[in-house]
């Protein structure tokens, strides 16, 4: 699963999460992609879990990109703990997406294949996803 490899700081705040993405919001690496359509956590489990679905249905076939990170660690405190003491351990990782931002991208592949693997990938995530081709694809080709 990814992680960083170490982190400033172990427990930081959640932070407001509000707005467009202001980067990552166009296809960079492939000619298709997903793209979020609102604003949620994305865990490390859900990033992977979508990327084993694509890559599966894509029979490993062309290749992918991920375009996001999580890089946020998370808290959680053990069941039945009473108030205060702290703020709890880190329990894993996520990226807090905005709408607009590209999370997977699609190369060597046909428009029906990747439509279908990306569609696969975005069952996993739990954002509403749009799929995306880049303006100079041609269908036909």
């Amino acid at each position: 699963m990814l992680q960083p490899k170490r982190t400033k700081y172990r427990r930081p705040q959640k932070n407001a999460r509000k707005g467009n993405a202001q980067r990552g919001n166009q296809l960079a690496f492939g000619s298709f992609g997903i793209k979020s359509l609102e604003t949620h956590w994305i865990t490390a489990r859900q990033i992977e879990a979508a990327r084993v679905a694509m890559t599966r249905y894509m029979q490993r076939e062309g290749q992918s990109w991920i375009r996001i990170f999580p890089d946020k660690p998370i808290t959680k405190k053990p069941a039945d703990v009473r108030m205060g003491k702290g703020k709890g351990d880190p329990v894993g990782y996520v990226f807090p997406i905005t709408p607009g931002r590209i999370i997977f991208e699609i190369e060597g592949v046909s428009y029906e294949i990747a439509k279908e693997a990306l569609r696969l990938a975005a069952q996993k995530l739990p954002v509403t996803t749009k799929f995306i081709v880049r303006r100079d694809y041609d269908k036909n080709a």
